[in-house]
């Protein structure tokens, strides 16, 4: 039975699922969610997931939402990406965590408000510096912890790499250079030459210029 992973190409979190689904080689489909006109708003979506976000997973009677609980479901299914021992796991568990809370949060609310909404509707520039602030303090932490590392656990991708890089492939403007990051630049690149691997609007329906 194919999987359907209900994502848009513009969200980070819906590719910290999709690419490890890709990757894993499970069989598995992209549904357009059509979120900037509403339809994580409707009643038809919250009966899909009441918490009206993406991504959500449906594979026959299981679904399934949240990102990291995605990427548990895939460790199950497949046995790939969740560590080779206890100590692994729990440290890929640790990392995907510290994502969630500092590093991809912040990094969506950053590119939404200065890229996605209406310039007459963007906070004043003291916020997003604020928030821009925070995400350089995120950058710096997993940039000192790739300093001799390929990957952040252990000695093969993870789910701890592919939720830290939901957000780090898109082109539009939030505050990441990847130049000035060397340990992330590299460690994106190794990312980036997996078999399989696909930029989040290559792998996902919906695109910025799909709305220009």
């Amino acid at each position: 039975m194919t999987a359907k992973l209900y994502c848009f190409g513009e969200s980070g979190n819906s590719y910290k699922a999709a690419l490890p689904m890709e990757l894993s080689g499970l069989d598995w489909e992209p549904v357009f969610v059509d979120f900037f006109h509403g339809e994580t708003r409707t009643p038809e979506y919250r009966r899909l997931n009441e918490m009206g976000e993406v991504p959500v997973l449906v594979d026959g009677d299981t679904v399934l939402s949240q990102s990291g609980v995605i990427q548990d479901w895939i460790i199950g299914k497949t046995g790939r990406f969740g560590g080779r021992s206890p100590e692994e796991r729990r440290e890929i568990w640790r990392w995907v965590l510290w994502d969630n809370h500092k590093l991809s949060s912040v990094a969506g609310q950053t590119r939404f408000l200065l890229n996605f909404l209406p310039e007459e509707k963007r906070p004043p520039a003291a916020v997003t510096d604020f928030l821009k602030g925070r995400l350089r303090s995120a950058f710096r932490v997993l940039d000192n912890h790739l300093a001799g590392r390929e990957w952040i656990v252990g000695d093969a991708p993870s789910m701890a790499d592919f939720s830290a890089c939901g957000y780090l492939f898109y082109p539009e403007p939030f505050g990441f250079e990847r130049a000035e990051w060397p340990n992330i630049d590299a460690w994106l690149g190794r990312i980036e030459t997996l078999e399989g691997w696909k930029h989040p609007y290559d792998l996902m329906p919906g695109n910025p210029s799909e709305r220009s």
